[in-house]
């Protein structure tokens, strides 16, 4: 063999060991479960991660220094109402794509941020802003209320520690996407914040939305949240009741009787 071929040879070699050790570095974002891989338009790299964390960092502290200073009082838009809302919403996302990144890496790429969590979603949260500045602009004293303000900052704050709780207890087990069925290693969690609440992570996204629209002091927005959500996690909860029912059996159908939802009317 000639010096030539053995040195492509060797090159060949080599690249084809850093693919290999490129595939198992912790910055990569790839589920191991085919199941879990990215769907939606955001290339799923460690350069979108990157750039997605700086942005929501980037509007976190825009919104937390809303939020202290009231916008210094400088505009009419800037008020801490806003600057909360701003914060709670990057924080949410950034929390998500984290606590499955720390707790749940398997299932771990860039749709963990949510930030492709259906148009709907996106709509909402663009009515509930229009919403608040329209009433703002024409009707500032319509945002006066200060105490419907400061339920909805314990609201929001409390329903997102549950669902961060509840992600984090159940690590692995946990899963943004409908399972269909039953994973290797998959276990029913009972204990924790699962022994007060079914599903935490739900209760928890429910009671983060409706206080953000009680911050905004959004009364129509704040309606159509809660009968949009309420609708949503019936069907959900119905339909993944049905799964984990055929994964566990008796067992689940006992921690069913014996343990709320803790959302109004979905028993």
């Amino acid at each position: 063999m000639s010096s030539t071929t053995s040195v492509e040879v060797d090159g060949l070699e080599e690249r084809i060991r850093q693919r290999a050790a490129a595939k198992a570095n912790p910055l990569d974002t790839v589920p191991v479960q085919a199941d879990h891989q990215p769907r939606g338009f955001i290339p799923n790299t460690p350069l979108s991660v990157s750039l997605i964390s700086f942005l929501l960092g980037s509007l976190f502290a825009f919104g937390l220094l809303l939020f202290a200073t009231n916008g210094f009082g400088k505009y009419w838009w800037s008020t801490s109402q806003l600057g909360f809302f701003l914060a709670a919403w990057s924080a949410f996302h950034w929390g998500e794509f984290a606590v499955t990144a720390g707790w749940n890496r398997e299932k771990c790429s860039v749709d963990s941020f949510l930030l492709e969590n259906g148009a709907l979603y996106h709509v909402a949260h663009s009515v509930a802003l229009s919403e608040y500045l329209i009433t703002l602009y024409f009707k500032p004293e319509w945002k006066q209320h200060q105490y419907v303000t400061v339920t909805g900052v314990v609201l929001t704050i409390a329903g997102q520690i549950l669902r961060s709780t509840a992600m984090i207890h159940a690590g692995t087990n946990f899963s943004h996407m409908l399972a269909f069925r039953k994973a290797q290693g998959h276990v029913l969690v009972t204990d924790g914040i699962y022994r007060w609440f079914r599903h935490p992570s739900y209760a928890g996204f429910f009671h983060w939305a409706l206080g953000t629209q009680l911050v905004l002091q959004n009364p129509v927005s704040f309606f159509f949240f809660a009968v949009v959500l309420w609708r949503f996690f019936n069907r959900r909860i119905r339909a993944e009741e049905a799964y984990l029912i055929r994964f566990f059996g008796d067992d689940y159908r006992n921690y069913k009787r014996s343990v709320g939802t803790k959302i109004p009317f979905i028993y």
